[in-house]
């Protein structure tokens, strides 16, 4: 792990389990769901595990309908219905950095979102929580997603800033992947949605936290 990585001059942060804790919400849908089949509601810390992986994930996790199973797709659209209705109950920005957020925007660096979660989600959670980001790029912006290096590239152009003077900072394997293949500084959270097999100092990162404390101390110091 290189601890001597330049100041960024930019931030781009993945959205679910890196910048907002999401995962209240979307377990209130897992468990919609399984409530709607008869079933009782799973354990929050299994729900929390999967939120990084998507709706469908949720699907297989709340049914155990593999992707290719005749209902999956009918499951999924009941959940991502259920979670729609109250994207932003319960989720807040990982403290501190929502303040790091504020100081960010006050000293004028930029900083951006990019998120393998759909808009029609993406964006209404966004400005329930009063965040202002200078780019936003959400899963169907683009033809591809991560861990493509195409929205990280893509978000770096809007904020005006080269990718190699970004961060991407981001709490899944595939984070690090698509940071890697932008060329830009791939930096990885302990803190996030990651299942226990799972490991994010095996990631392949420049930089690794393992407290949303510790990656504000260490962004504050930039």
């Amino acid at each position: 792990m290189s601890e001597s990585l330049p100041a960024p001059e930019a931030l781009l942060f993945d959205l679910d389990g890196t910048l907002v804790d999401t995962a209240p919400d979307l377990a209130r849908a897992t468990n919609a769901l399984r409530a709607h089949h008869g079933l009782p509601p799973l354990p929050y810390p299994a729900i929390r595990a999967q939120v990084s992986n998507g709706g469908s994930a949720l699907v297989s996790l709340a049914l155990g309908l593999a992707r290719e199973h005749p209902e999956h797709d009918a499951a999924r659209a009941f959940l991502l219905a259920a979670y729609g209705e109250a994207v932003a109950v319960d989720s807040r920005v990982f403290p501190p950095l929502d303040g790091l957020l504020a100081d960010w925007e006050r000293e004028g660096r930029p900083w951006g979102i990019v998120t393998n979660k759909p808009r029609a989600y993406a964006a209404p959670l966004v400005e329930a929580l009063g965040l202002a980001p200078g780019a936003l790029l959400c899963a169907d912006d683009l033809p591809v997603k991560k861990p493509d290096p195409a929205p990280l590239l893509e978000a770096a152009r809007r904020l005006g800033v080269p990718a190699p003077r970004c961060w991407y900072i981001g709490d899944h394997r595939r984070d690090m992947e698509a940071a890697r293949a932008a060329a830009m500084p791939a930096v990885a959270v302990g803190y996030g949605y990651i299942v226990e097999e799972d490991d994010y100092r095996d990631w392949p990162a420049d930089r690794r936290f393992a407290t949303a404390e510790a990656l504000r101390q260490a962004l504050r110091a930039s």
